[in-house]
């Protein structure tokens, strides 16, 4: 019970899924929403779409936690303000904000398109910069908190694959992470950031137009990691359970690697 008593907000809650994807299976967000609640959470489940939020959050009371799902686009700076600010009125407050929200568009830079640049940035940097704007002033009434980010190992080298834009988002997000945990450190409010390599999800899925195909291309994600086979998303909800609980309350403007080492 790490986080017992704590309000934990969850963007990007929901699992995108292919119809092959395995029934059981759940995307980052998703998996770090239930690990939280399993931890005595109070979970805001909150997603582009109501229907994926609602069913992570019906995992979650299916599991005799307490959830609840919202609709929230973090390209909606006056709906993440009205989100936030009913969230902490109605619970109280919020003590942990986990950003998962993120896209990629395929393109290197001969090849992208204002409007496709624009729209990763729009999601990816500004979203997590707005929803955290939204609720720093709400842990500070806390006395504290912990935001956590979602970035990528894109962000820390060259990838064979060719998303310039999603690329250099998650960089920024790297350092819009320290920036902000250097500021808010003295209200001991913490900003961290995880950076996953290869994760097997149901978005990765989505990359691909067969089970087939997906099973192909899996087989070749897997070689490329290290370890011999790509993480889960359970092991990004580990990673943001340590950084959303006391055990980590001295650690803040790191960037926490969970790749098995592939970007070594």
């Amino acid at each position: 019970m790490r986080l017992a008593g704590k309000i934990a907000l969850v963007s990007g809650a929901g699992t995108l899924k292919k119809s092959f994807t395995t029934a059981d299976q759940v995307g980052n967000g998703a998996a770090c929403a239930i690990r939280f609640s399993r931890e005595g959470a109070k979970v805001i489940c909150t997603d582009r779409s109501l229907d994926a939020a609602q069913e992570t959050a019906d995992m979650i009371r299916a599991e005799g936690g307490e959830a609840v799902a919202l609709a929230l686009d973090v390209t909606d700076t006056p709906q993440i303000d009205e989100v936030v600010r009913n969230i902490a009125g109605r619970h109280g407050g919020i003590d942990v904000l986990h950003n998962n929200v993120g896209i990629e568009i395929q393109g290197d830079l001969l090849a992208v398109k204002d409007e496709e640049w624009d729209q990763v940035m729009a999601v990816n940097l500004r979203g997590t910069m707005a929803m955290s704007r939204a609720v720093v002033p709400y842990m500070r009434q806390r006395a504290g908190g912990s935001i956590i980010n979602v970035s990528s190992t894109a962000s820390l080298k060259w990838s064979p694959m060719q998303f310039l834009s999603y690329s250099t988002a998650k960089a920024g997000l790297n350092h819009m992470t320290r920036v902000i945990a250097r500021q808010y450190a003295n209200e001991q409010i913490r900003c961290n950031c995880i950076v996953p390599g290869m994760i097997r999800t149901p978005h990765a899925d989505a990359l691909y137009a067969s089970e087939a195909e997906a099973a192909k291309g899996h087989e070749f994600r897997d070689s490329r990691c290290p370890m011999g086979r790509q993480g889960t998303p359970w092991d990004i909800a580990n990673a943001a359970l340590f950084l959303a609980s006391d055990e980590a309350a001295y650690v803040t403007g790191t960037l926490l690697v969970v790749d098995g080492g592939s970007s070594l």
